[in-house]
């Protein structure tokens, strides 16, 4: 993929006509890109029956009142989906020596399509990494730092 295509201004994100490449830019990406993962939808079938896809079934439980489904978010666009893509690549740009960096950019980005909240929050992932969550902040910056140079010109 081409660095222009990387780089093409998002009308949500920023007004300006060039876009502005800094963290805060960076890091709304990902995380649009996180709520468009969990937003897409988990399909197929296993490899066992499951009763309730069975029409006569699901029927039956609508009008039992038994209708179990969780609130789902609307399935994303293939724009969102492309450009899920094109943000989770960018992680790959933080060097491969710097993997829990990495790591930690990569969760902070999943954030729920729902609420909006994010799904590790700081302590959680801190407590994942045996560090306090002030160290897990810094090193989010660092990688998200490290992003954002691999992007400017």
């Amino acid at each position: 993929m081409a660095m222009s295509a990387l780089m093409e201004p998002r009308p949500d994100l920023h007004c300006a006509e060039t876009p502005l490449i800094d963290a805060r830019y960076v890091t709304a990406r990902l995380e649009e890109a996180g709520a468009t993962l969990l937003a897409l939808p988990q399909t197929g079938y296993s490899t066992r029956l499951r009763t309730s896809s069975l029409d006569i079934v699901r029927t039956a439980m609508e009008v039992l009142g038994q209708d179990n489904r969780r609130a789902a978010p609307p399935v994303p666009s293939a724009r969102q989906i492309d450009e899920m893509e094109q943000a989770l690549g960018w992680i790959s740009r933080i060097p491969p020596e710097r993997h829990v960096l990495r790591r930690i950019v990569g969760a902070r980005s999943v954030v729920s399509p729902l609420t909006g909240r994010h799904v590790f929050t700081w302590r959680r992932l801190a407590a994942t990494l045996g560090a306090d969550h002030k160290a897990a902040q810094r090193w989010h910056a660092q990688g998200i730092a490290l992003i954002v140079a691999s992007l400017t010109p």
